[in-house]
């Protein structure tokens, strides 16, 4: 039986917050490995072509990695349905059950015996991880009061970041004795501590005090009212995802391959964007708190933009100063867009907004990988980081068209009442 729901006005620090952004760091653990060891799963299972100025100097080339990366970030529409599920069974059951599926699932990539065997089954456990980092956001929005909440959305960000962080200090110290197969088979270690996370994380009293008929009658489904306030959510979380998902997740390959770095400089280059992020993180919560939702996050996503045109511009300076950039405005972006997120909406169906966001960056990220290998390989990552970032940038003051929710609380006619 759930144990009793506390007050909802409460502080980020309190353990049911603190034990959502453990379970978002095991979702961050498990989600950055593709982008960690890319290298190693491209050494694995392709051939390494000798041309050092091109990118078929890639063990596996551009279009084939950005083809499975793509479908892995694609597997990640199914989150839709698991985070729904939130507003019918509650938060903390679908958190605790999709982190456990997740990283289970994460631990049998170890045994790929092939690329496109590797990239299905990480696709499988890909929706679940999703949908832990969207419903534990959701948690701690309706945990904290608004002089929280912010704050709250940063420690879910943190989560995650360490998770990454954890990842690249496997793969450094592990080096190549342990290999992507000894890194992904580490996933199984979080799933033995799901146990202790569970007596901490207790069911949110928005959810518990809902009536069950206001719950929704079938997944996926957002009254007619709020469709336009999603719509536009949508096109602007698929503008960030277009910006993080070939910054994120190409920069190690090309750092390594393309500009010739080491990994322990990869490992100590993602390292040090762990103090930045954290400041993006704090200056995102002080904009949202004092700014504006809506302002910060819109000045987030030209930040996060001009830093990945900088990372692929060429020298490794660039590369070093760009990802940095990158890193610090997509830190910031995170707490006034997520607290914006569920500021907009009602209980009875925040959590399945969470999952219609989860998915518009899913399909950002997923054309931005896509289009980025198959443009790199025709006029190389320079041009093609102009070419993608630049309109993803700009959509960023489309935030002005929605209200601004800065200071108000969730039971405050859900916010923002009916559109």
């Amino acid at each position: 039986m759930t144990p009793e729901a506390p007050a909802p006005n409460r502080s980020w620090r309190q353990p049911a917050v603190l034990t959502a952004a453990l379970l978002s760091v095991a979702a961050g653990f498990a989600q950055f490995g593709p982008a960690a060891a890319l290298a190693d799963v491209a050494a694995e299972f392709g051939d390494v072509a000798v041309d050092p100025e091109t990118v078929e100097q890639l063990a596996l080339s551009g279009t084939v990695i950005g083809i499975g990366l793509s479908i892995i970030r694609f597997a990640s529409l199914g989150s839709l349905a698991i985070a729904g599920a939130a507003d019918v069974f509650g938060r903390r059951r679908v958190l605790l059950f999709s982190c456990a599926a997740g990283l289970m699932l994460t631990a049998l990539t170890a045994l790929s015996p092939s690329y496109w065997a590797f990239v299905a089954i990480f696709a499988l456990g890909r929706p679940f991880l999703s949908a832990t980092n969207a419903v534990a956001g959701v948690t701690a929005a309706e945990y904290t009061d608004t002089k929280n909440r912010a704050a709250a959305i940063v420690l879910i960000a943190t989560g995650y970041a360490i998770g990454t962080g954890i990842t690249l200090i496997a793969r450094w110290a592990g080096g190549e004795g342990l290999g992507f197969r000894g890194l992904f088979g580490l996933a199984i270690v979080p799933v033995l501590l799901l146990p202790f996370a569970a007596r901490k994380l207790r069911e949110t009293r928005y959810f518990t005090e809902l009536p069950a008929e206001q719950r929704p009658a079938a997944l996926g489904r957002v009254p007619r009212p709020w469709v336009p306030r999603l719509l536009l959510l949508c096109v602007l979380t698929s503008g960030i995802g277009l910006i993080t998902g070939p910054a994120n997740t190409y920069v190690f390959i090309y750092g390594e391959q393309y500009l010739g770095l080491s990994i322990g400089a990869l490992t100590l280059a993602g390292l040090s964007t762990g103090p930045l992020g954290l400041v993006g993180l704090l200056l995102g919560r002080w904009g949202a708190d004092r700014l504006g939702r809506r302002v910060s996050a819109a000045l987030a996503m030209v930040v996060a933009g001009a830093g990945g045109i900088l990372l692929y511009s060429g020298p490794v300076e660039a590369l070093l100063a760009g990802y940095l950039l990158t890193i610090a405005g997509q830190a910031a972006y995170a707490a006034p867009a997520g607290a914006l997120d569920a500021e907009l909406f009602r209980t009875s169906f925040r959590a399945t907004v969470a999952g219609w966001l989860t998915v518009a960056g899913v399909l950002g990220a997923s054309l931005g990988l896509l289009a980025f290998g198959f443009l790199w390989d025709q006029v190389g990552p320079a041009t093609t980081a102009w070419l993608l970032f630049t309109p993803a940038a700009l959509a960023g003051p489309l935030y002005f068209l929605l209200p601004e929710t800065r200071g108000r609380e969730l039971e405050d006619d859900e916010v923002a009442g009916r559109p």
